[in-house]
């Protein structure tokens, strides 16, 4: 016997965002960030993660206008760079992750700091009016911050999701605390990941908005 359960994706995407919307207080979001809030939640099936939300509402219009003007997206780790839906961007649109590169593993062990926040050093040519995406590494957040601090240039805007029991909170919370002037998306905590990151910025760029 067959089983019984929806089959059509676009009933499967409807009914998926229209519980989200029906079991949160979604509306009482300013309206620019609520299409984040949804994906996000969308991603990893928890609805209490509006409590910990913190999204600046002038972020999506940042990172928007960033790639509209031919930025690059800046990720972490690949998973971020291939959960990032590329039919929604601009051709010319460069996602640029330099987990791999061959540099990241020299600088790490040179300077005893992880392959994560060493590939964010090569980020420097990159960074400015960039999208920075981070889904994996709170190292990686924290290089980030720390580069700016010294007086590398300024990313559009910046989605952090970084995960796990060391250094996510931390990270996401001194974002938080002092965002540097750039406009950003985070949960605060230890939850985060890439299908988070990447959901949060695919929600700016999806042909269907919900």
């Amino acid at each position: 016997m067959p089983l019984t359960y929806l089959k059509d994706p676009d009933a499967i995407y409807e009914r998926s965002f229209a519980i989200i919307r029906e079991e949160t207080h979604i509306d009482a979001l300013p309206e620019a960030v609520q299409p984040i809030a949804v994906r996000l939640i969308h991603a990893c099936g928890m609805i209490d993660i509006l409590d910990d939300l913190r999204i600046a509402e002038e972020q999506p219009d940042a990172a928007s206008a960033a790639i509209a003007a031919g930025k690059p997206v800046l990720a972490d780790c690949e998973m971020v760079r291939s959960a990032i839906i590329r039919r929604n961007l601009p051709d010319a649109t460069e996602i640029i992750c330099t987990l791999n590169d061959p540099r990241a593993a020299t600088i790490g062990r040179e300077q005893s700091i992880t392959r994560s926040a060493a590939a964010v050093s090569l980020w420097r040519e990159h960074l400015a009016g960039s999208v920075v995406v981070i889904g994996n590494a709170p190292t990686a957040l924290f290089a980030l911050l720390e580069m700016i601090d010294a007086g590398a240039p300024k990313p559009a805007a910046i989605i952090a999701m970084p995960v796990g029991f060391v250094g996510a909170a931390d990270s996401k919370a001194e974002l938080h605390a002092n965002p540097r002037g750039i406009p950003y998306a985070t949960v605060l905590g230890r939850r985060g990941g890439s299908a988070m990151a990447a959901g949060a910025f695919n929600a700016l760029f999806a042909r269907h908005r919900q």
